[in-house]
């Protein structure tokens, strides 16, 4: 006895032998989208900047990490490349005072113009 033969299951599509046309493009626009926006020039909604004020950019930052019953510790960094850290009470005090005095001695934040000048 032998076994009918099974029909194929995959089904190729017919491939077209010439040329065709495409098929239009369908529009899908959105809910509320103005038809015809991109060419008619929508008005720019960009604004000033709010937050420009009064020029002063920070340069140094001072980050002190003191929570309740542990060993404080602190970092000093500044864009000049100085940084420092310190653990403990008496050496976060100094790394303060230090970092204080860094404001003076900073290459950013002192005026080149007047150094040359004199």
């Amino acid at each position: 006895m032998s076994t009918p033969p099974r029909p194929s299951l995959k089904s190729l599509p017919d491939t077209p032998s010439g040329p065709r046309s495409a098929a239009p493009a369908t529009s899908n626009l959105a809910v509320g989208e103005p038809k015809g926006a991109a060419r008619k020039g929508v008005p720019s909604a960009l604004r000033p900047d709010p937050r420009q004020g009064d020029g002063r950019c920070p340069i140094a930052w001072l980050c002190i990490s003191a929570p309740r019953g542990t060993v404080p510790t602190a970092t000093s960094k500044c864009l000049c490349g100085r940084d420092r850290s310190a653990v403990g009470h008496r050496k976060v005090l100094a790394l303060i005072d230090d970092h204080t005095a860094h404001r003076d001695a900073c290459p950013l934040r002192t005026n080149q113009e007047g150094r040359q000048a004199a």
